[in-house]
């Protein structure tokens, strides 16, 4: 079973991540921030992968840590559930559009961090969001998780359009890259024959 729980205490947050790779797309959030609750239902249901995220954090400062808190929390419970990673197709790509947005992200389960995130967004706010904590979450997950992770978005005028590509291509490559591959045999796609 490719499941997984994370709880994550600190003195900022307090995180109770839950995920199955192989869900039907169900999402459940309550984070305290409402846009990157709607962003996480777009990695479930174009990930195909259930998510579960309930967290309280110091939202009365601002939602850094809280967002850092939860990409590392995901990152942790993805790690977990992916397992030795055998039998994967290991890598995965998705470009994604939404009206004039078009992003387009790369995911290499590679057992090594990496975060290569190009996103000029339009404007610093989405509502309540600071679009600077997009990278922050996704910087977090992809060290916890053991990643690498490339995101662009290629063109856009409108921030929420933006940010909702970046996270709907991250759930399609994501889901391409954790797929079974029947070629591998089982065997763990490397050289090194560990990933």
């Amino acid at each position: 079973m490719r499941r997984a729980e994370i709880e994550r205490n600190t003195r900022e947050t307090r995180i109770v991540a839950r995920l199955d790779l192989d869900g039907s797309g169900e999402g459940r959030f309550a984070t305290g921030v409402p846009f990157l609750d709607h962003m996480l239902d777009q990695i479930a249901r174009h990930g195909m992968i259930d998510i579960e995220i309930k967290a309280e954090g110091d939202l009365h400062i601002d939602a850094h840590h809280t967002v850092e808190d939860i990409g590392i929390a995901l990152g942790q419970a993805l790690k977990k559930a992916l397992g030795d990673k055998r039998g994967l197709r290991r890598y995965g790509y998705a470009y994604v559009p939404l009206d004039e947005a078009l992003s387009r992200a790369v995911v290499d389960l590679s057992g090594r961090p990496g975060l290569e995130f190009h996103v000029d967004f339009k404007r610093g706010m989405i509502g309540a969001f600071d679009v600077d904590l997009t990278r922050e979450f996704f910087q977090g997950l992809v060290n916890h998780a053991g990643i690498t992770v490339h995101i662009d978005n290629l063109r856009g005028e409108n921030a929420h359009h933006q940010a909702e590509t970046v996270f709907k291509a991250f759930g399609r490559a994501l889901r391409m890259a954790a797929e079974t591959d029947p070629k591998t045999e089982g065997r763990v796609p490397s050289t090194k024959g560990t990933l």
